[in-house]
This record gives structure tokens, C-alpha cells and sequence, in this order.
């Protein structure tokens, strides 16, 4: 059999997958990427789109360094937070605090994705689009796959950048622990009457997480994580915006709704291991976690920028030691983030005597710790 030879197959043109190829192709490397659907290329100018990230600063400059950062017309900056507890509890900082910026910025996945597919179509990246991946093997000098038109491709590493539900993770028998939260994620755009000021605000109610996330101008996106999601997607636009204003205490004034309403399931996912003979794991893949502290997106970027850095002067891409090193650069700040974002969501769900008072008082308290204020500001945005 004929097989078109690779150092790294990517599978996956997500915003991971494609920044981890774009990344390696600057690198000089020989890089496929695998998407079955492959972004339109003027999708980014249609509508607003309800699927929004918060960006790091450190991430920015990653995606910075592909030219990928999209246009700040359409980009939000979260200038500081301001964290309500369920009975009285709140935290604000800043970006301020720590001399920054910004603690993030908000950026739509369609616009974002087109950026780094505008910059991947005029790369070295082999774009096999339109059709997916038919079975997968590894031998232990090489990754090799057959596509379902019939072409052969093998490589030094094989990429799995092909989200939560990864078919690579499921070939290569790497076992995930998966546990359902019992909620979903809904989310939405909305037009808003009074300025938002850059401040991102998060309302912990008990059961459920809202937060309103600053995009350009006076709009917000939403994040509702509920255990009644179809309630709030049986509302009307108009009854929609009418209900989540109210719920953040009608802070910005009025709403009118941009986006429809979507829901997503909310899961924890631990994969025993990230790494399998001649195979890696980035992203949602790798690890998800919930999305109260919007930290998801940036987990991915670090493995593709660390992993891609790592690649950088190897002579084997797909070597086990290699492999293995990835793996330990990863362990920690994803395991953090996990159990930091694990164990929040469920103090807050916590329903036992005196809890409530005392995770409010905590909050409270912090707020009132400039030095430990200071500390939180810049680790949001060292990340």
C-alpha cells in the first residue's frame, strides 16, 4: 500500500487542532490536519455567534505569534471580575490589581476559527477535508491511518484534537473517566442597555452558575449552567432576555436577545493517560473541565503551544520519552484547573447546615485581602 508520509497528522481543525498544525508547520515541519468540515471561509461574517472563549494573555500572544488574532472589532475585553456568592458572599478584582491588561478577552469561536484556517490555507499544511478517518494503527516506529476514500497516510506522531467525544482516545483504547455534572451549559448573546465596563460577573445561586461575559460594545454573552435548561430554551427571545436580566439584578438595564439560545451537556473528563504509542491527546480530548472559570479553550492552547515547542528541535516527533515528558508538562496545570474548578462547583451545590454561610463569608473575607486579591488577578493572567 501507498501511504502519504507525514511527521505529524493532526485529526481535528478545531481551534486546538488547528493552532497545534499551524504551529508546527511554522516550525518547518510536515504537517497533515484532518477536519471533516472544514470552516467556510466568510462564515465569520455571519451573525453573532453564541460559542464564545475567554482568551488568556498568554494564549493571545500564542495565537499572536501564528498571526490568528482576529480583529478587535469583534473582541471583548474582560478588564475585571465581580463573583456573587448565593447569600451575600463577593469578590471583585482586576486586571488592574496585577498591572495587566486584561484578565482576558472575549473572542467568538467563528471568527476565531476563521482566522487560523485563513492563516493555515496560505501554510505548508496538507488540508484533508470532506472525509473522515476510517481505522487507525500504531507500530512502534510509526502512526498510520486509512481514510474512507481509500488513501493511506502514516506519520511520526498522531494528534488526537478531535474534541471530548475523540474517536483517536476511544481507537487507541485510552479509558476516560467521565462524570456527568447533571447540568447543561446554555448559552446566548444579547444586546444590553447600560455599558458592561469590561467587567465579567458570575452569580453562584445555589444550583445553577450565570455569568455574563463582556463582548464589544454594549453586548454580553451568557453562560447558564442549570439543571433546567429546557426551560430557558422553551423561552422566547424576548421573554429570554427579560428572564436573564432580571436574574443578574437588572445591573445592565434591559436586554434584547442576538443569538438563540443552545445548551450543551456539562461533563468532567479524565483520560487515564493522554499519551499511547506514537499518539497524543490535546484539548477536549485530553481533558475537559466545567466552564464556570472559562478556562477550557485555554487548557488546549497550552498543549498545542507547549507540545509544539517541545517538537520543535525533535528528530522523532512520535518518540516515547517525548511523549511521556508532554504528559508530565501537562499533568499538573491540568489537574489543578480540574480539581479547582470540580471542587467550586461543588461547594456551591453543598446543601449542608451552615455551608452557605460559610462559603460567602470566604468570599467576602478575600475581597477584603488586597495581597490575596493581587495574587488571583495575576494568575488569571499569567495562564
Amino acid at each position: 500500500m501507498r501511504y502519504d508520509s507525514y511527521q505529524v497528522i493532526v485529526v481535528g481543525g478545531g481551534l486546538v487542532g488547528a493552532s497545534l498544525a499551524l504551529a508546527l508547520a511554522r516550525q518547518g515541519k510536515r504537517v497533515a490536519l484532518l477536519e471533516r468540515h472544514a470552516p467556510a471561509e466568510q462564515e465569520r461574517v455571519q451573525g453573532w455567534d453564541a460559542r464564545i472563549y475567554a482568551v488568556s494573555p498568554a494564549n493571545r500572544l500564542f495565537l499572536e505569534s501564528l498571526g490568528a488574532w482576529p480583529g478587535m472589532e469583534r473582541i471583548g475585553t474582560i478588564a475585571a471580575m465581580d463573583v456573587r456568592g448565593d447569600v451575600g458572599g463577593r469578590i471583585e478584582f482586576s486586571a488592574a490589581d496585577a498591572g495587566g491588561e486584561a484578565l482576558a478577552w472575549i473572542v467568538e469561536n467563528r471568527w476565531l476559527l476563521a482566522s487560523l484556517w485563513r492563516q493555515l490555507r496560505d501554510s505548508d499544511v496538507a488540508l484533508l477535508t470532506g472525509v473522515a478517518v476510517a481505522s487507525l494503527e500504531t507500530t512502534a516506529r510509526e502512526a498510520r491511518l486509512t481514510l474512507e476514500d481509500g488513501r493511506a497516510l502514516r506519520a511520526e506522531l498522531l494528534v488526537g484534537a478531535d474534541g471530548a467525544n475523540s474517536w483517536v482516545r476511544a481507537q487507541c483504547g485510552l479509558e476516560a473517566e467521565i462524570k456527568p455534572y447533571g447540568q447543561s451549559g446554555v448559552v446566548a448573546n444579547f444586546a444590553c442597555e447600560k455599558p458592561h465596563d469590561g467587567v465579567a460577573r458570575q452569580w453562584f445561586f445555589g444550583d445553577d452558575i450565570l455569568a455574563w461575559l463582556p463582548m464589544a460594545g454594549n453586548r454580553i454573552s451568557m453562560v447558564w449552567s442549570t439543571s433546567d435548561s429546557a426551560a430557558l430554551l422553551a423561552l422566547p427571545p424576548e421573554a429570554l432576555a427579560e428572564r436573564v436580566a432580571q436574574a443578574g439584578g437588572g445591573l445592565l438595564g434591559a436586554f434584547e436577545t442576538l443569538t438563540p439560545a443552545a445548551a450543551f451537556p456539562l461533563r468532567l473528563i479524565r483520560p487515564q493517560a493522554v499519551v499511547a504509542e506514537r499518539v497524543a491527546l490535546v484539548g477536549d480530548a485530553a481533558h475537559t473541565v466545567h466552564p464556570l472559570a472559562g478556562q477550557g479553550v485555554n487548557l488546549g492552547f497550552q498543549d498545542a503551544a507547549q507540545l509544539s515547542a517541545l517538537l520543535q528541535d525533535a528528530p522523532d516527533c512520535g518518540d516515547w520519552m517525548l511523549l511521556r515528558r508532554h504528559q508530565r508538562q501537562r499533568r499538573e496545570a491540568v489537574a489543578a484547573m480540574q480539581l479547582g474548578c470540580d471542587s467550586l462547583y461543588r461547594l456551591f451545590q453543598a446543601k449542608l447546615p451552615g455551608l452557605p454561610w460559610l462559603r460567602n463569608t470566604g468570599l467576602t473575607l478575600t475581597n477584603c485581602l488586597t495581597p490575596l486579591k493581587r495574587q488571583l488577578a495575576r494568575q488569571a493572567i499569567g495562564y
